[in-house]
């Protein structure tokens, strides 16, 4: 396949869509931003009652692009047409009835989640409707999208991300668009979450609504998308039909490559030995559940994962010293002496070489006001100063460190001066990881640290974190995308009602199990209990053997099916109170 082919087809049907059917045509549209060239004579349209993606890795073009058809840039040269029509801010695109979905979670955390949901709908001089109306809309709303009774009431601020995220969301869909345009909106939510995101936004395709996802998650996009528009250095490379959508073809359009090597056959990283680096007795993370018993073994690899809101992200947290327990710390054993510390807080945390990398860059990463080069190097400044009192930085040794870590995460950075705001939200969050390699850890706690990634450098990613663990270091790593598991973990424990209900080891760690375990349809072990010797994680026994064929036979088989290939309900799973459970591609 030629990388740079404009004549990929232009619809489904492989013709281009009839002018009427239009919602948007950009023609050749470039956008700066001093020495970067975001978009570089870029093509492009979309038309009714279809879901187009935009896909390219970090740094490509494709937000840029979105915030233009947004109103929120202007680009410096080109047309932009919405209907007909040219916005020049986010107040012309929204009277024109664009819709937008930002990367970053934007939700004031001082404010009710139905003043979230209807931040801008009044004027300056009367209210949209009354505030009654606007909580009883809300709470509607949110049962539908969350899936449970949401307070609309309650102030966001102790809101999960994935909550957060449909805020967002539900805020843009109250508007009801013509075109809705949605940046890595699905990257905050679990699969269950995913899949009635899904479900609107066919029906909003079905209703006549131009959708536009800009994503990461090729999966996702093979499933969900009518065509594909490739970006690659600013510039369209390429327009996929439905049929000719496959991982393949993308990956050769966003590489520049005409052929594409076979992903690699990887085993989890083997584990080095069986001392304990960081283990919790009987620790709780809620007041009314189980206990967590929980070993992390050196040059281990474990993965966490679990349903919404199931206590897997505040677990991750206490690890890491973030977050607090109800009961009985964590304890690190990182010394090699056998001599044990708890792990309380941050500052305690980092003593046992414990580093934290989170998938909300917002709140819990960047820090806005500092240039790329501070953020990435911010925690290790007194680790490179002489002079004595004089307190004096050694910039020629930082600069080295800086220039490493963006060379190995492949981070397009533009001058190290310019603001960590300049950068792809994907781009932020390669820099958040390079500050945690930079601090030379022995425990990388990751709560989903691929968030935003494109997946070329996901693979990357993954390399590095197995180099890491084969010298000796140990990482727990969070995730909702179960395919990130596979061949990365030895073990994976699955949290329910906020602790441990099972834990998968090697041959085991398979989505079909792990998702058996989230909708707490396993037996397993059933414990809050982790711990393992290595011999069970590097070579399963017998019993584990039989422990996977005794879960194979209870589970009812569960077909992974993309929605619009179920024809009825028996071809799909089911949850222990009957609902049906859609589930993804992996």
């Amino acid at each position: 396949m030629n990388a740079s082919n404009q004549n990929m087809s232009q619809s489904s049907s492989g013709t281009a869509p009839p002018e009427e059917a239009l919602a948007i045509y950009v023609k050749n549209a470039n956008k700066s931003f001093g020495v970067t060239r975001a978009l570089n004579d870029v093509s492009f349209r979309a038309s009714f009652g279809e879901i187009q993606a935009i896909i390219g890795g970090n740094g490509c073009g494709k937000s840029t692009m979105a915030k233009v058809l947004a109103g929120v840039l202007k680009v410096d040269s080109g047309e932009v047409s919405i209907m007909g029509h040219a916005p020049t801010t986010p107040s012309d695109a929204r009277k024109m009835g664009v819709a937008m979905v930002f990367q970053e979670v934007m939700v004031a955390d001082e404010a009710t989640i139905a003043e979230n949901l209807y931040a801008g709908a009044d004027s300056l001089w009367a209210k949209a409707m009354p505030n009654s109306e606007k909580v009883a809309r809300s709470r509607v709303l949110m049962r539908k999208l969350v899936g449970s009774d949401v307070d609309p009431e309650r102030l966001a601020a102790g809101l999960s991300l994935g909550v957060k995220a449909w805020i967002t969301i539900g805020r843009a869909l109250l508007s009801e668009p013509k075109i809705l345009i949605l940046d890595e909106s699905s990257a905050a939510l679990d699969f269950d979450s995913t899949e009635r995101l899904f479900a609107k936004i066919r029906a909003l395709r079905d209703n006549g609504t131009a959708v536009l996802i800009v994503t990461h998650r090729i999966a996702e996009l093979i499933r969900i998308c009518d065509r594909a528009t490739v970006m690659r250095d600013g510039k369209n490379v390429g327009v996929l039909s439905k049929s000719e959508i496959t991982e393949a073809n993308l990956l050769g359009l966003m590489a520049g490559k005409t052929e594409i090597r076979k992903k690699p056959e990887v085993s989890s990283a083997p584990v080095l030995a069986k001392q304990v680096v960081l283990r919790t007795t009987n620790l709780k993370v809620w007041p009314d559940a189980k206990s967590v018993n929980f070993d992390l073994r050196r040059g281990e690899i474990i993965g966490v994962t679990g349903l919404e809101g199931q206590g897997q992200d505040t677990f991750v947290r206490i690890l890491a010293g973030v977050a607090e327990p109800v009961e009985n710390y964590p304890v690190a054993e990182t010394g090699g002496t056998g001599s044990a510390a708890e792990v309380r807080d941050l500052q305690s945390a980092k003593a046992n070489g414990i580093e934290f990398v989170s998938g909300d860059r917002k709140r819990e990463g960047i820090l806005p006001n500092l240039s790329i080069f501070e953020n990435l190097l911010s925690g290790i400044y007194p680790k490179h100063k002489f002079g004595g009192k004089l307190n004096l930085i050694n910039w020629p040794e930082l600069e080295g460190i800086f220039n490493f870590e963006v060379k190995r995460l492949s981070i397009k950075t533009g001058p190290r001066s310019n603001l960590i705001t300049s950068l792809s939200g994907g781009n932020q969050q390669k820099v958040l990881i390079g500050r945690a390699f930079s601090l030379s850890p022995k425990i990388l706690v990751l709560n989903d640290p691929a968030r935003g990634i494109d997946v070329g450098t996901k693979r990357e990613f993954y390399q590095h974190l197995r180099d890491f663990a084969a010298e000796g270091n140990s990482v727990v790593y969070m995730s909702s995308e179960l395919e990130e598991f596979i061949g990365l973990c030895s073990r994976v424990a699955v949290f329910r009602s906020g602790s441990i209900f099972d834990t998968l080891t090697n041959a085991d760690v398979d989505p079909r199990l792990i998702l058996a375990a989230m909708f707490g349809q396993t037996r397993g072990s059933n414990s809050a209990a982790i711990a393992a010797d290595a011999a069970q994680v590097t070579a399963p026994r017998a019993r584990d053997t039989k422990t996977s064929s005794a879960v194979t036979q209870s589970v009812p088989p569960i077909r992974i099916v993309a929605a619009n290939d179920a024809p009825s309900s028996k071809n799909l799973s089911v949850d222990p109170s009957g609902r049906p459970i859609k589930i993804r591609y992996f």
